[in-house]
């Protein structure tokens, strides 16, 4: 899955990383507005379908600044994603013939391949897929499309989803809350990596689970 869905940005041109860069700097001067939690909840909203820079960007500079309103500043980016990939599924589901074009010319991550891929990951488990994408660095956009494109269940998308970003932006709220400002180094630096482990342990539990209990 990292490896197919997630290799966008390796493969990007120079002027679309200026201007991931651009956009990674605006989302960070949010941090020093009083507007921060209502742009927190935005960008959450509108990294689920097609903003390229992920919300924990601004939550761990906003958590810099007060570790001890950590906790909700991982709350509201976890209602307004969830809530984004409602959207998304509507858009896949609802919009998608009217603007794929859009998605695979300018949006990041969005492939013809991946798409296809996507749909192989969904046949097999959507729930896991989805959860997957929501708790590690794996463009969680696409899944969210790609769900209503290919009629996965909104509410196994609602649930997996729920669990994987609340999961994922807790992780980095209790960092945040235990070790304050030392922490934004460690997150910078190993955030993605921890949480493709902690996802595959937590996808590897569930599968063990749903192996070892017996079949109705």
């Amino acid at each position: 899955m990292t490896a197919s869905v997630a290799s966008d940005a390796a493969s990007s041109s120079p002027p679309r990383r200026g201007l991931i860069r651009r956009l990674y700097d605006w989302v960070l001067s949010w941090a020093d507005s009083r507007h921060g939690l209502t742009a927190l909840a935005v960008i959450s909203f509108a990294e689920s379908s097609f903003f390229p820079i992920p919300p924990d960007v601004l939550q761990i500079a906003l958590s810099v600044a007060k570790p001890k309103l950590s906790y909700l500043y991982a709350a509201v980016s976890a209602v307004a994603s969830v809530a984004g990939g409602v959207a998304g599924w509507a858009i896949g589901w609802g919009l998608w013939h009217l603007v794929s074009s859009f998605f695979f010319g300018y949006v990041p991550g969005f492939s013809h391949e991946k798409f296809e891929y996507v749909e192989s990951l969904y046949k097999n488990n959507a729930f896991a897929s989805i959860f997957a994408a929501a708790f590690t660095p794996i463009p969680y956009k696409i899944f969210t499309i790609a769900a209503g494109v290919f009629s996965v269940p909104l509410g196994t998308l609602v649930i997996a989803s729920a669990l994987g970003r609340s999961a994922r932006f807790f992780l980095v709220a209790t960092v945040m809350r235990l070790f304050g400002a030392q922490a934004k180094a460690l997150l910078d630096r190993y955030l993605e990596l921890a949480t493709f482990v902690l996802g595959a342990l937590l996808i590897g539990g569930f599968l063990a689970i749903r192996w070892l209990m017996p079949a109705h």
